[in-house]
């Protein structure tokens, strides 16, 4: 009987659902059914070649047997748990911080360090002074528990404060088997240059907070533009500044502790009249701030006697909080908290160092051309009469003494022995002049800064006008 293709595939169509089926319901003897009819026709195996001919050198094969061990699962997995992993670590101390809590914080549970490190006087030197220190610890933490210290590196502020503008300190804490050894050493920090940009909206900490800059860089704007803005009464919505300072670093992390370096370059923009100041240091001469024609903005007087202050109470007619009447106030209030640096405005001789009546605790100093400084209601005071200072020496330290309801200081200038205000002072003080012969270095220095100040500017022009569409 002949048979189409559509009936031969619809057979072998029916026969493999049968087979599949049985497969199913009898596996193992469909399989030795198979492997019966294999045997008996010795059909062994089965495909199709393609049409290439055969070739005639054969590569030789040879056949390798080699007996292969269990694996022991459960040896690895107890050798593994036993295995210490060292982990890498960082945080910074703080001002609240003891042995037990920092090491928590590093997720190191190790009695044995904590108890060291109370007892040995190098380390015990890394929760002194101020919080804010780099913490970097290497712990050894295995799978079944621990946390053990391995080394602790800490990086803070040099020793001398006269260093911690170029050197940092690196004490090292390092374990060998059940011992701890700790060694202290200075080390140069790096820095590197930064720049930022900011807009005014309310005042100026305010727009170099929205900038990320450090406290320290603010404080030097105001400072180093102190004699050509007043920053109560003259800025101005929309004023604009741009700067670049020193980042510093230790060891390539930032140096947490401190609040920045030194700004090198700035443009401060103030109702539409750009002000601009560079730093300079000529060889062998102290460093200051010119501005772009070389005139130095060091003036004989600074703008104020703290560095970072906000004025409570200006040189004008005021209603006296004790008194409880209208009185001229004859000078300039500065609140802060006591305690805060009061500096010498100028080079002067202290004529007087003491108590004084309502003032408190005041200073005297006198300076060139008749001028006099005073300097009140001081928690401390720091000099003695006679004594010779020069400008930015602190003198004494904020506080609420003699007729205050508060902590501030209380500054006054006077000239020929009559009270007048101290901004218009420092703003008609002298100035130092650069030398012909360094004149050329600094145009040098300074247009280099300036592009860099002018291209930050342009580039946040162009993100402000891509947010605005």
């Amino acid at each position: 009987m002949n048979h189409g293709p559509r009936q031969v595939a619809s057979v072998i169509a029916a026969a493999a659902v049968r087979t599949q089926a049985a497969l199913h319901a009898h596996p193992k003897r469909v399989a030795a059914a198979v492997l019966t009819v294999l045997l008996g026709t010795g059909v062994t195996a089965f495909g199709v070649a393609p049409l290439t001919a055969v070739d005639p050198n054969p590569i030789p094969q040879h056949e390798i047997s080699e007996a292969v061990q269990p694996l022991d699962i459960a040896t690895q997995i107890d050798a593994l748990d036993a295995q210490a992993l060292e982990l890498h670590r960082t945080d910074v101390t703080r001002s609240s911080d003891t042995f037990n809590t920092l090491l928590a914080r590093l997720g190191i549970d190790d009695d044995d360090a904590v108890r060291w490190l109370r007892q040995d006087a190098t380390a015990r030197l890394i929760l002194q002074g101020r919080g804010g220190k780099l913490v970097s610890a290497v712990v050894e933490q295995s799978r079944t528990g621990g946390g053990r210290l391995a080394a602790l590196v800490v990086r803070g502020p040099a020793e001398r404060a006269e260093d911690r503008d170029r050197l940092f300190s690196r004490l090292t804490v390092q374990r060998e088997g059940d011992h701890f050894t700790a060694k202290l050493e200075s080390a140069p920090l790096k820095s590197e240059p930064r720049l930022a940009v900011g807009t005014i909206r309310t005042n100026l900490f305010a727009a170099a907070d929205d900038a990320q800059l450090p406290d320290n860089v603010t404080s030097q704007l105001a400072e180093i533009f102190g004699s050509d803005i007043d920053f109560r009464r003259e800025l101005r919505r929309g004023d604009h500044f741009a700067v670049q300072y020193e980042a510093l670093s230790a060891d390539g992390e930032p140096a947490a502790w401190s609040a920045g370096g030194r700004v090198l370059a700035a443009r401060f923009v103030n109702q539409d009249d750009a002000h601009e100041a560079y730093w300079f240091e000529a060889p062998g001469q102290k460093g200051g701030y010119f501005s772009a024609d070389g005139q130095s903005k060091n003036r004989l007087f600074l703008a104020s006697p703290l560095a970072f202050s906000r004025v409570t109470s200006g040189f004008a007619m005021r209603f006296h909080p004790i008194q409880q009447t209208w009185k001229a106030h004859l000078g300039v209030d500065y609140g802060a908290p006591t305690g805060t640096a009061v500096r010498a405005v100028g080079d002067g001789v202290v004529s007087f160092a003491g108590w004084q009546n309502g003032y408190g605790n005041v200073i005297h100093l006198q300076h060139a051309g008749n001028r006099e400084t005073v300097y009140a209601h001081l928690s401390r005071v720091n000099v003695k009469t006679g004594q010779k200072v020069t400008q930015s020496d602190v003198i004494g330290a904020v506080g609420a003494t003699g007729w205050a309801t508060g902590p501030h200081l209380h500054f006054e200038v006077k000239l020929g022995g009559k009270q007048t205000d101290p901004i218009k002072i420092a703003r008609t003080s002298e100035t130092v002049t650069l030398t012909a012969a360094v004149l050329p270095q600094f145009m040098a220095q300074r247009r280099a800064a300036s592009e860099a100040l002018a291209g930050i500017e342009r580039r946040n022009d162009v993100a402000l006008a891509a947010r605005s569409e």
